[in-house]
């Protein structure tokens, strides 16, 4: 099939298919007329490659992942895929402890703000609006 076919059949763009071959995720052949012809198990790979980025890997990541798909009988190739896969799941676990850190330190700012405007709506009438006012 045809990239344009292929993106149809997985709801993926022809620019991402194009960038998946570029990192080597992806094969294609070509004709004659230089047009990319994709088989039909491709379908199935650019659904995996597409959980594996929605896991949070990268293209990177996912090249060293696929060799257990492609070669399903090597347990050194599966050992490598599995060290791989917690590695990315360290790295998530080290992003979400430090979005929780950021997070904490923007609420500490939320509650000095939201103090500071209590005490702006309690105290006397700013300069400027009683002059407005008169």
């Amino acid at each position: 099939m045809r990239i344009g076919e292929l993106s149809k059949r997985t709801g993926v763009s022809p620019r991402s298919l194009r960038y998946y071959e570029e990192q080597g995720l992806l094969t294609s052949s070509r004709s004659d007329a230089g047009q990319r012809h994709y088989s039909d198990a491709a379908v199935q790979r650019v659904s995996l490659i597409r959980q594996l980025f929605d896991a949070g890997m990268s293209s990177r990541v996912i090249a060293t992942v696929l060799p257990c798909v492609d070669v399903p009988d090597d347990l050194g190739v599966a050992e490598e895929t599995f060290t791989a896969m917690l590695r990315e799941r360290d790295r998530i676990d080290a992003d979400i402890a430090h979005l929780i850190e950021t997070r904490d330190a923007l609420d500490v700012l939320i509650r000095a703000n939201s103090r500071h405007r209590a005490e702006l709506s309690t105290g006397p009438e700013p300069v400027a609006q009683v002059a407005r006012s008169a």
